[in-house]
């Protein structure tokens, strides 16, 4: 493979991503908007359309990691686009017409939710063979930097264009992105190598728990895995208890609200800027590590906290801090885990994180909320940052951490 050509292809690569990332996020608040302004949603049925689309999404794309896994990724990519395009763009059409249900929002959270999950396995994968090892750093350093950038602007952006045009125009915007990126995937020129082949007399759940097994047959994917759920279940159970602790009870405005979380938009992107800087000085390895024990020190800052400006700077500080160095690790753990897993388990690798992910974070933030319920949003949070210190024991503290088992 020819250098200019892998980069082209990259550059390409790069920009369908950005196209997908500032689409969902303009339309992000879009769904739920749009069950409670057009349809009159109750609170439990808007709560409800969260968890089916991470649970139900999870139980759908189980099967489809091994069918990826042996076949090319970038048609599954395009089709995954266009699924996700038709879904989304269902909505505005169905709102036109008058015809659009509670159930047709369920339906598209589920289908467009499941659809991710396949464009995520795929898209690794794709990544993998597209760019050299030496460059895998660099790459995914600029996907996280996207990513946080379209974080940090697309919801401001999407809550504007809702209150101007509407939540289902909105979403238009947001199916378009799909259908541009992929026309842009499309493009790619270089050819995608044969997919791995299936092993013959492979039984059907083999085959399905095949992703979980390779991860935990090497000890250092075994260990950010098991980092990975802790870290994910209680970033997700800080949001609302966040939300409750700093705006009920400390009594913080909700633009001061919005200062903090604006904030650690801006650390992630920070974050993802210097890891190509702090790889080249300290090296991967210690890049990885030190990503590692940063984003997991710092929540418990965040129970200190008083009402009054000190209170305000220390959960400023807190998230900025939090966010910053899981913007430095998310690509080395991109990396490390691509580096890791050999192109026949790739695919059904990421399916199985992605889909623990899924079904971890809602058990935590369950957790969390009643443990607030029955003590405070300071003792959950302070029990919260307790956990997410033990993460810091698993990270892959070997610098050649091999499979283990098969």
């Amino acid at each position: 493979m020819r250098s200019s050509d892998w980069r082209a292809d990259f550059r390409r690569r790069w920009a369908a991503f950005a196209v997908g990332e500032f689409g969902s996020a303009l339309g992000y608040s879009a769904l739920p908007i749009v069950a409670v302004l057009v349809l009159g949603a109750s609170d439990f049925r808007v709560s409800l359309l969260t968890v089916l689309a991470g649970l139900v999404s999870a139980a759908v794309a189980l099967p489809l990691g091994p069918w990826i896994e042996h076949h090319r990724k970038m048609p599954v990519m395009v089709v995954a686009d266009l699924v996700r395009f038709a879904v989304v763009a269902s909505v505005p059409v169905a709102a036109w017409f008058g015809v659009l249900s509670y159930w047709h929002l369920c339906l598209v959270a589920v289908v467009q939710m499941a659809a991710r999950l396949a464009f995520d396995s795929a898209g690794v994968a794709q990544l993998r063979t597209l760019v050299p090892a030496e460059h895998r750093a660099d790459a995914n350093g600029r996907f996280e930097t996207t990513r946080w950038t379209a974080n940090a602007v697309g919801p401001p952006v999407g809550g504007v264009l809702i209150s101007w045009l509407g939540a289902t125009v909105t979403m238009v915007l947001d199916a378009v992105s799909f259908l541009v990126s992929a026309l842009l995937l499309r493009g790619l020129r270089v050819s995608e190598p044969a997919p791995p082949p299936r092993a013959t007399g492979q039984h059907w759940l083999r085959d399905v728990t095949a992703g979980w097994r390779y991860i935990l047959g090497h000890r250092g994917l075994a260990a950010l895995f098991w980092n990975s759920m802790i870290f994910g279940g209680c970033l997700m159970a800080l949001v609302p208890l966040m939300a409750v602790f700093v705006l009920r009870d400390l009594g913080f405005p909700a633009w001061q609200y919005g200062l903090i979380t604006g904030v650690s938009s801006v650390a992630g992107i920070v974050g993802s800027m210097l890891v190509k800087p702090v790889t080249r000085r300290l090296g991967e390895h210690r890049t990885l590590l030190l990503g590692g024990i940063g984003r997991n020190l710092w929540l418990g800052l965040v129970p200190l906290a008083t009402a009054g400006l000190s209170g305000l700077v220390l959960l400023a500080a807190s998230e900025f801090l939090l966010v910053l160095f899981a913007g430095l690790f998310s690509p080395s753990f991109a990396t490390y885990r691509m580096n890791a897993t050999d192109d026949a388990h790739m695919s059904r690798v990421v399916m199985a994180w992605s889909i623990t992910n899924k079904v971890v974070q809602p058990v935590f933030i369950a957790a969390a909320g009643a443990l607030a319920a029955v003590t405070s949003a300071r003792t959950a949070l302070t029990v919260l940052a307790v956990i997410l210190l033990t993460g810091i024991a698993f990270l892959p503290w070997r610098t050649a951490d091999k499979r283990v088992a098969a």
